[in-house]
C-alpha cells in the first residue's frame, strides 16, 4: 500500500514561464527523523510519473540512505497528480491548462519545504533518478551553498534533442487517441496510453536486455506477457495524461542553463556546481547515455563520472534488480562517508 505522505503549502507560486499555481501544495514523505541541529537531511524526488512510494527501493536498514540514520525527504514532482497537478487544480488551471513548471520551479518550491517547513539550512546530499537526476543538478546549481554533495543517476542537466524527440513520439500516442479530446476527456484516454507504453518500452531497457530476455527473470513469461503486464500495466497504474504530458514538458525543457543568472548557457552553470558529485549514468541507457554525462562532467569541478555496468538501461535506476541498485547504493555510501 503507498504511504500516506503531508502536503506543504506554497500560497500562490508564481513560475518562471510567468504563470501563477494559486493555492498550490507541494506533497512529500520522510523517512527517519531529523536530528536536533538539523543537520542529517537528504532530498531525494521523483521522477517521470513516480510518486514518492516508488523510491522506497534505494532507503532502508543497512542502505546508504538509512533512516536511522539520515532523515529523507521525498518531495513529489508538481504535475505527479500528489502536488498540484493538472488532474487536481481547479479551473481556470487544470486539466491541459496546466501552466508550464520548469525543473528551476520545482527545485524552488522544494527548497521552500526543507528551509520554511523543516528549517534545514544545509543539506547532507541530494540523489535523484532520470527526472530526480535532473533536480538533484539544479539543486546543485540553485543553491550552492546549501548542497554539499550530489549523486544524480540516469539522468541530466540539459535534455538532448535525441531525448526530445523521444518524448514527441510519448505526447504523440497520447494525444492521438480520440478519447483524449484536447485534454477535456470525461475517462482516461486508455488506448494512447497503452501506445505510449509502448513507445516507451523500446528506450526503457536496453537492446540487450531483450536479446537475453531478461525480462523472464522479472516474472514474465513472454514479450507480450511483458508489454502488457509491465509497461501497460505501469502506464495504466493510476497515471493521468495529463499529468504525464506536464512532466513530459518539464523533461523536454530541462536545462540548467536556465537558471537565473545563466542566460541559458548550460556549461556556465554545470561550471558553477560546487557540490562534490558522483555522477552515474548506465552503460547502456538509450536516454541519458554514458557519453552525455561524460560532457557534462567535463564542466564540472569536482565530479567523478561512474558507469553502471549492465545491461539494464534506464531502468538499471528504477530498482528493478539487485545488482543495479547494490552498485548504485554502493556510491551513494561512498558519498556519505567521504
Amino acid at each position: 500500500m503507498p504511504r500516506e505522505y503531508q502536503t506543504f503549502p506554497l500560497g500562490d507560486f508564481e513560475l518562471q514561464q510567468g504563470a501563477t499555481l494559486r493555492g498550490a501544495v507541494l506533497a512529500y514523505t520522510t523517512y527517519g527523523a531529523l536530528n536536533d541541529d538539523r543537520s542529517n537531511a537528504v532530498v531525494y524526488p521523483t521522477w517521470y510519473s513516480g510518486r514518492h512510494w516508488e523510491n522506497e527501493w534505494l532507503i532502508g536498514e543497512g542502505m546508504a540512505l538509512d533512516p536511522a540514520r539520515y532523515f529523507v525527504i521525498v518531495p513529489n514532482m508538481l504535475g505527479n497528480g500528489l502536488s498540484s497537478s493538472p488532474s487536481n487544480t481547479p479551473p481556470p488551471y487544470d486539466g491541459p491548462s496546466f501552466p508550464r513548471v520548469t525543473f528551476y520551479d520545482q527545485v524552488r518550491a522544494q527548497h521552500a519545504l526543507v528551509a520554511d517547513h523543516f528549517g534545514i539550512e544545509k543539506l547532507v546530499a541530494v540523489t535523484g533518478w532520470s527526472m530526480g537526476a535532473a533536480q538533484t543538478f539544479q539543486w546543485a546549481v540553485s543553491y550552492p551553498e546549501m548542497v554539499p554533495k550530489i549523486l544524480p543517476f540516469c539522468g541530466s542537466a540539459r535534455t538532448s534533442e535525441h531525448n526530445i524527440v523521444f518524448l514527441e513520439a510519448v505526447k504523440a500516442a497520447i494525444t492521438t487517441d480520440a478519447a483524449y479530446s484536447g485534454g477535456r476527456y470525461e475517462r482516461q484516454p486508455d488506448q494512447g496510453l497503452r501506445a505510449a507504453a509502448r513507445v516507451y518500452a523500446g528506450w526503457g531497457f536496453s537492446q540487450a536486455f531483450y536479446w537475453q530476455q531478461l525480462y523472464r527473470e522479472m516474472g514474465y513469461s513472454s514479450l507480450e506477457d511483458f508489454l502488457v503486464g509491465f509497461w501497460e500495466g505501469f502506464f495504466l497504474d493510476g497515471r493521468d495524461a495529463n499529468n504525464l504530458l506536464a512532466m513530459l514538458w518539464t523533461w523536454q525543457n530541462g536545462n540548467v542553463g536556465n537558471t537565473p543568472g545563466f542566460g541559458g548557457d548550460h556549461e556556465a552553470a554545470l561550471a558553477s556546481i560546487t557540490a562534490q558529485a558522483i555522477v552515474l549514468p548506465a552503460e547502456k541507457d538509450l536516454y541519458f547515455p554514458p557519453e552525455d554525462e561524460e560532457y557534462e562532467v567535463s564542466f564540472m569541478p569536482n565530479a567523478e563520472l561512474r558507469v553502471i555496468p549492465g545491461v539494464w538501461g534506464h531502468f538499471a535506476g528504477g530498482g528493478e534488480n539487485a545488482t543495479d541498485t547494490a552498485f548504485i547504493d554502493a556510491a551513494l555510501k561512498e558519498l556519505l562517508a567521504d
